[in-house]
C-alpha cells in the first residue's frame, strides 16, 4: 500500500535530530600557546553541535613542521587520547568539525575532512572553511581544465587550488586573491608556519569571533568555544575583514568591496549554542524573546507550555512568561543516547523518536498542551512527537514554532533538503496543521523574528538586515551552481 503522503516516510526519520536543519561546520584556531592543538580540541568539543560526523586538526611546530589528524566521529572519542595529541605539537593549530552531506562514511571519504593542507613555494598552509561556495562547480571545472588535481569532493578545496595558482608573493595575499574569486558564504581560519588567519565573506553570513587567552590569540565560530579554554572575547571579525595574527599581534584589512551585511538569522534561531553571544546579543535571550513574540502573535487557551528539547526550551520559557501559562518539562530527552547506540535494525527504527525523547506522562495526561519547537522541516519528527503526546493522554496539542516556515533550501553552509521535501514549500500553514493532525499550528512571523533579534521595526523589505533566504526565498548571493542545475529562484515581486 503506498504511503498516504510523500512526507510520511523518510529515510532519516529514525533519528530524532534528522528532521532538523544542520549547520555543516565549526572552525577554531589558536596561536601563541604551548601545545595549541590541545586547546583546539577543546574548542572543537564546544562547537560539536555545528558538525558531528568528523573532525580534523592541523598544527605546526618549528622542529617537526606541519602535522595533522583527521577522524570520523565525535571530538571526545578521538582528540582526547594522549597518544594522538602527542603527535600534534606546536604553538599554532587550527581545527574543523563537519557534517557530511553526500556519500557514506568510510575510508574513501576521510579525504573530505578538513582542514586542507597545501605546500606552496613560500611554505605550507592549512585552511578550514565554514559555509558554502556557490560557484564551486564552475571553479572546479576551470581549475581541472588548467591542470589542478583535486583530492576531495569538498568545495573548500577550491580555495587551496586558487591560492596555488595565485601570483601574489605571500600566503595571506594569495588567500585574499583566491577568496575574491569565490562566491557564497565563507568564514575561514587558516595557518602558515607562523601566522593564524581569519576571514569572513563581505556579507558576513557565517560567524567568526576573535579571542585572547594569555599571550595567545583565538579564532572561533562562536563565543561559547572561547569560554571552554578561558579565553576573553575581544570582538567579532567584521564582514569582509581579514585578520592576520603573528608574534607582532593582530593586523586587520578589508580586501573585498564593502556590502551591507546579511548575517544568517538562523544562527539566532537554532545553529548557535544558547550560551554564545552574537552581535552583542545573548543567543538565549533572543530565543526567549522569539517565544514572547509567538505568545503575542499566536495566543491559545491551554494548560501547559512544553518545549521540544533541547532547542525549543528558551522560546517555550518566553512563551510561558508572556502568556502566563505554566512552563513544564512535558518531554524528557535521553542525554545518553549516542548516534551509534545500537545497530539500527528495522525494529529499532520503528521505535523512532522514542529512543531519544520520552513523554512525562503524569504531567501531560488530560492537559491542553502547547508544544514549542524551533522549526518544522519535513514534519516527520513533529508528527511522531504529537502522537507521543496524545498517547500520553493529552486533551489538545498546539504547535508553536520559533521560526517562520522553512520553504527554501540554504546554499550558504547548511545541510537542507531539496525544496520539494520541505513541508512549507508545498503546504500552507493550515495544510501543515491538517497534515500534522494537531489542534493548531502557528509560526512566528518574519517581522516577529526580526523584532526578537533586536530590529524593533521588523524586517526592511527593500534591504533585509539578515540573510533569511530559507524563509523568504530571497538569496543575497545567487546560487549559480544550483541555477545551472535547474534550480529556480523566487521571481522578483
Amino acid at each position: 500500500m503506498p504511503p498516504a503522503h510523500p512526507f510520511d516516510f523518510d529515510a532519516m526519520a529514525d533519528d530524532a535530530d534528522a528532521d532538523k536543519l544542520k549547520e555543516e561546520c565549526g572552525i577554531f584556531g589558536v596561536i601563541g600557546l604551548t601545545d595549541a592543538a590541545n586547546f583546539v580540541a577543546l574548542g572543537l568539543h564546544a562547537l560539536q553541535h555545528r558538525g558531528q560526523e568528523a573532525g580534523g586538526i592541523v598544527c605546526h611546530a618549528p622542529e617537526q613542521g606541519f602535522n595533522s589528524a583527521r577522524r570520523f566521529g565525535y571530538v571526545r572519542d578521538n582528540f582526547t587520547k594522549q597518544s594522538l595529541m602527542e603527535t600534534l605539537p606546536g604553538p599554532l593549530s587550527i581545527g574543523h568539525v563537519r557534517y557530511s552531506t553526500a556519500g557514506s562514511k568510510g575510508p574513501t571519504q576521510i579525504r573530505d575532512v578538513q582542514p586542507f593542507f597545501g605546500e606552496f613555494a613560500m611554505g605550507g598552509a592549512a585552511i578550514a572553511h565554514n559555509g558554502n561556495i556557490t560557484n564551486a562547480n564552475a571553479l572546479r571545472r576551470e581549475l581541472i581544465e588548467r591542470g589542478s588535481i583535486f583530492q576531495s569532493s569538498s568545495d573548500s578545496e577550491c580555495i587551496i587550488h586558487l591560492m596555488a595558482r595565485s601570483l601574489q608573493r605571500t600566503i595571506p595575499e594569495r588567500m585574499e586573491d583566491a577568496l575574491r574569486r569565490v562566491e557564497g558564504a565563507f568564514s575561514v581560519v587558516a595557518m602558515t608556519r607562523s601566522k593564524l588567519i581569519g576571514v569572513r565573506d563581505p556579507l558576513g553570513v557565517r560567524p567568526l569571533v576573535l579571542g585572547q587567552v594569555g599571550d595567545g590569540w583565538v579564532l572561533s565560530s562562536e563565543t561559547c568555544a572561547l569560554d571552554i579554554i578561558g579565553a576573553k572575547f575581544v570582538r567579532e571579525v567584521a564582514p569582509g575583514e581579514m585578520v592576520v595574527i603573528s608574534e607582532q599581534g593582530v593586523e586587520s584589512q578589508f580586501p573585498f568591496r564593502p556590502q551591507k551585511p546579511r548575517f544568517c538569522i538562523f544562527e539566532h534561531v537554532y545553529f548557535s549554542r544558547p550560551d554564545s553571544i552574537i552581535g552583542g546579543r545573548s543567543v538565549y535571550e533572543t530565543r526567549r524573546q522569539i517565544g514572547v513574540e509567538l505568545a503575542r502573535e499566536a495566543p491559545v487557551d491551554a494548560d501547559i507550555v512544553c518545549p521540544v528539547p533541547d532547542s525549543g526550551t528558551p522560546a517555550a520559557i518566553g512563551y510561558s512568561q508572556e502568556s502566563g501559562i505554566p512552563y513544564a518539562m512535558g518531554i524528557i530527552r535521553n542525554q545518553y543516547m549516542g548516534r551509534t547506540f545500537i545497530e539500527p535494525t528495522e525494529q529499532i527504527r520503528n521505535m523512532g523518536v522514542r529512543l531519544k525523547l520520552n513523554v512525562n506522562r503524569a504531567l501531560i495526561q488530560g492537559k491542553r498542551v502547547i508544544l514549542v519547537d524551533d522549526s518544522v522541516v519535513r514534519g516527520t519528527t513533529s508528527r511522531k512527537i504529537k502522537e507521543m503526546i496524545l498517547d500520553a493522554g493529552a486533551a489538545e496539542v498546539h504547535f508553536r514554532i520559533a521560526s517562520p516556515p522553512t520553504a527554501w533550501p540554504c546554499f550558504y553552509g547548511v545541510d537542507t533538503p531539496q525544496r520539494e521535501k520541505l513541508l512549507a514549500a508545498t503546504m500552507s500553514e493550515d495544510e501543515m496543521r491538517d497534515h500534522l493532525q494537531v489542534d493548531s499550528l502557528r509560526f512566528v512571523s518574519l517581522d516577529g523574528l526580526y523584532r526578537a533579534v533586536g530590529e524593533a521595526s521588523g524586517r526592511k523589505a527593500d534591504c533585509p538586515q539578515y540573510c533569511d533566504a530559507c524563509f523568504s526565498g530571497e538569496y543575497p548571493v545567487a546560487p549559480s551552481d544550483m541555477i545551472e542545475q535547474g534550480f529556480e529562484i523566487k521571481a522578483a515581486e
